[in-house]
């Protein structure tokens, strides 16, 4: 009986990797999003050599980010950010931090996305430069993978330079103050910002949601590909799918529109703040290219010259505020705990939308708005030329 027991085990676990080979890679394989806030270090000042691998740091302070360093500074009247900047430093620091990666990697498109950095930042990936973005309230990446060491250790390397003041009118704090990411994908896969729907048709019984999906080829050969766009309500039923059959050609990138119809759907509304997840997946029969997941509300609304704001076909008022990045005395760096918090206190005075005064938000602040039922006003910016 015991040698029955290990023979039938034997065959269990040999059609157990049988299976797993067979199988369409996992979402991990996939596509991986790594949280890359921690084990970073940091310097105030310039250094005309700090993006090289061989810079010593190690007298530089050990950190995490999201991080503010103006708010650890002293104000004073003197500072050069003013009265508009809230008497608080500016200046120049530089960021460093080393991580390795796994062999396996090798084969994969490697990027590094910053939510972030306030501002005029620069970046380095072992010695080579990234690129600069000088507007401290929008997200940004660079692909790393042409420069990465799958043998050793990578040093990524930020400048970030908010010596030119005033930059605002407000306290902007200065650094890597939002969240940084590591993302890993297969060469085939949905691109940066490459997923959008919409709720164009919404009748008392049926929604349309059109997706476009943006796939890029990374690939130095033409791609046949599935691709998949499936919905799930809120207690993760499947609700509506869509599958195309496709092809891209070697290095290049495509749009593909979809419409998925929904029956007899729940409305978004501040005060019932139901989702529904969008479930993207690109794959063949031998391998799944790519997975990614966003939320998606459905409703509609009207503005009126006579009845003013309707939502879903109910007139509503903005009950709101404007909603700076920072957080008070703690600064710029974010805190998703403490940025909750203010939205929950927000939600108990009766506040059902925000205007993102006066920059671009996080994706994190979007979220939950999305989550706790706050309408948004996604305000870019509400100058162009310095006034002051």
């Amino acid at each position: 009986m015991k040698r029955f027991r290990s023979i039938l085990n034997l065959l269990m676990i040999s059609v157990f990797f049988v299976k797993c080979a067979d199988d369409p890679a996992s979402t991990e394989e996939a596509r991986q999003k790594i949280k890359f806030d921690y084990d970073w270090k940091f310097a105030k000042g310039d250094f005309s050599d700090a993006f090289e691998r061989d810079f010593n740091d190690s007298q530089w302070k050990k950190i995490d980010v999201p991080h503010d360093w103006a708010i650890l500074d002293t104000f004073s009247k003197d500072n050069p950010t003013g009265r508009p900047g809230g008497f608080a430093s500016g200046g120049i620091g530089w960021y460093r931090k080393s991580f390795t990666l796994d062999k396996k990697d090798k084969n994969s498109k490697v990027f590094i996305e910053f939510d972030g950095v306030y501002e005029n930042s620069e970046v380095w990936i072992n010695g080579n430069y990234l690129g600069k973005r000088p507007f401290g309230y929008i997200s940004f990446g660079y692909d790393l993978t042409p420069y990465l060491d799958f043998k050793g250790e990578n040093l990524l390397a930020v400048r970030v330079d908010n010596s030119k003041q005033p930059s605002a009118r407000w306290y902007t704090g200065c650094g890597i103050y939002r969240h940084v990411w590591l993302i890993k994908t297969n060469k085939l896969h949905v691109a940066r910002h490459g997923l959008y729907a919409t709720t164009p048709i919404i009748t008392k019984d049926s929604a349309v949601v059109n997706v476009k999906t943006t796939i890029e080829n990374e690939f130095d050969e033409q791609k046949q590909f599935t691709l998949i766009n499936e919905l799930y309500s809120p207690d993760n039923r499947l609700v509506a799918r869509s599958e195309i059959k496709s092809n891209i050609s070697d290095n290049a990138k495509a749009e593909f529109n979809q419409s998925l119809t929904v029956l007899n759907p729940e409305l978004w509304s501040p005060d019932n703040p139901t989702l529904y997840k969008l479930k993207t997946i690109i794959n063949n029969p031998e391998i799944t290219f790519d997975t990614q997941e966003i939320n998606v509300g459905i409703r509609y609304f009207t503005f009126s010259p006579d009845s003013g704001f309707a939502l879903n076909g109910e007139k509503m008022k903005f009950q709101g505020v404007n909603n700076h990045s920072d957080l008070g005395a703690l600064g710029a760096a974010l805190n998703d705990g403490v940025l909750e918090r203010r939205l929950k206190i927000l939600k108990e005075m009766g506040c059902n939308a925000i205007r993102t005064a006066h920059n671009l938000p996080c994706n994190d602040l979007l979220d939950l708005c999305d989550k706790m039922g706050f309408m948004v006003m996604d305000e870019a910016f509400d100058e162009w030329l310095e006034s002051w």
